[in-house]
């Protein structure tokens, strides 16, 4: 976190990467112009089809915006928990904005597609390539970032499944901007990167700090938590220390949820 805008936005600094694996999404053509959304999925009672479901909203943004007749049936298998920290709403609403281009042959220019997915959120747009990127300002000011020591590197993702609201966890933000982010490379990250919203999300929610300290005893490269919370990662140096860690994880702290996964690849 850098400052607090004008227009009420905060200005963003964040090293966005992408897991392998997260949600799904499918999606059947129609010709009457209707769109549906069914959820369903491990993490699916979470979340409802509504129309203020950001599946939902892409969907009809995206139709208003290209004219289009066509609608489509969308099923969404919901596999990350909702409201955690780690941009899986978002990630579903760039998701639905590709999905739906090629399901009904659409081309989208660049600049309207980039305001477009900025309508419906900051990380939206950098979840368009879903490539490991430096974001800035509001979340339109995108820079690839090509960090071979990322890329397909070990990630475990940890959240105790219990929610914290995001706004709660900005307003509790102490507004001083700590410098620019240090993201050249995975040791850069570790000695000089951080997450300026940790300290109000622990003061929400305490059980934060038990994650990180059970990531941290698995001595991974790093750890951390993730956005806004309350989900945490941490980084290994290969499958196996990162497959030992989940292992150990399950076994100590079996109500957390725990997913194994990669960081994709630049």
């Amino acid at each position: 976190m850098r400052d607090r805008r004008a227009d009420g936005y905060h200005a963003l600094e964040s090293l966005f990467v992408f897991a392998e694996d997260g949600d799904i999404l499918h999606a059947r053509h129609r010709d009457d112009g209707v769109i549906t959304l069914a959820v369903e999925g491990p993490c699916g009672a979470g979340l409802s089809g509504d129309d203020d479901n950001l599946v939902i909203r892409a969907a009809r943004n995206l139709q208003a915006a290209t004219g289009m007749t066509a609608g489509a049936d969308i099923r969404l298998d919901k596999r990350l928990p909702v409201a955690s920290g780690i941009g899986g709403g978002s990630a579903d609403a760039a998701a639905t904005l590709r999905l739906l281009m090629r399901l009904w042959n659409i081309t989208v220019e660049g600049a309207v597609l980039q305001d477009l997915s900025l309508s419906l959120g900051s990380d939206v747009p950098a979840c368009l390539a879903s490539t490991t990127q430096l974001v800035r300002g509001r979340g339109e000011l995108l820079e690839a970032q090509a960090l071979d020591d990322l890329s397909s590197r070990p990630m475990l993702l940890v959240n105790p499944r219990v929610g914290v609201s995001t706004a709660s966890v900005f307003a509790g933000w102490d507004r001083i901007d700590r410098g620019p982010l240090d993201a050249l490379d995975i040791d850069g990250l570790a000695r000089a990167g951080r997450n300026d919203l940790e300290a109000p999300a622990l003061l929400l929610a305490p059980v934060i700090g038990d994650v990180l300290k059970a990531l941290q005893a698995q001595s991974p490269r790093l750890a951390r938590m993730s956005g806004s919370g309350a989900t945490c990662f941490a980084l290994f140096d290969d499958g196996k220390a990162m497959a030992q860690a989940a292992t150990a994880l399950r076994r100590d702290h079996p109500g957390w949820w725990v997913m194994e996964t990669r960081i994709r690849k630049s």
